[in-house]
């Protein structure tokens, strides 16, 4: 498998992960998306907000579109799960989309990323990449525990990859196009 491969293929698992993560949410008893909660961020829906806002922001950067830091700092959170969860939806859609329209030398190429104060920073696109999937991981992994203190059991996130797990996540892999 190469790079290229690999960074589809964790497109595609942000997206499968961020389904099962969100099917759980919607799941929720009223008042628990909102709760304060121990982790970094004080809810989940202030977390999985921070990941969409995050993603906004790097999907600027990849696509070269010119909204800079206020993709970030202009995003508008959502208040309900299932908008918020829709508009999840088409940032992993276009991450796939973008990944899918790369070459081997594209990955290497660098984009500019707009640091604010520390001013406009050219990073390769492989390494932007790797950053967003650790990053949304990362985050995914906080909302997961806080679950674990809602009348919701959090879903496994792992069965991904692997060809032993293909049986545990081949009707939500075909739901979903990938």
């Amino acid at each position: 498998m190469t790079l290229l491969d690999h960074l589809r293929r964790m497109a595609g698992n942000n997206l499968w992960s961020n389904d099962r993560l969100y099917r759980a949410v919607l799941q929720l008893k009223p008042g628990e998306f909102e709760a304060e909660r121990t982790s970094f961020f004080p809810s989940i829906k202030v977390t999985l907000n921070h990941i969409l806002a995050v993603d906004h922001l790097y999907l600027d950067f990849l696509e070269e579109g010119g909204v800079g830091a206020a993709a970030y700092d202009d995003y508008v959170p959502f208040d309900e799960p299932q908008a918020l969860f829709a508009a999840q939806v088409a940032a992993d859609r276009r991450l796939i989309v973008f990944c899918e329209g790369l070459s081997e030398d594209d990955l290497d190429r660098r984009v500019i990323t707009d640091r604010r104060e520390d001013g406009m920073i050219p990073e390769k696109i492989s390494d932007i990449l790797g950053h967003v999937f650790l990053h949304d991981i990362h985050h995914r992994g906080q909302v997961h525990a806080m679950l674990s203190g809602t009348s919701v059991a959090p879903p496994q996130l792992d069965e991904f990859l692997l060809d032993y797990d293909l049986k545990l996540r081949q009707a939500e892999v075909a739901r979903l196009g990938l």
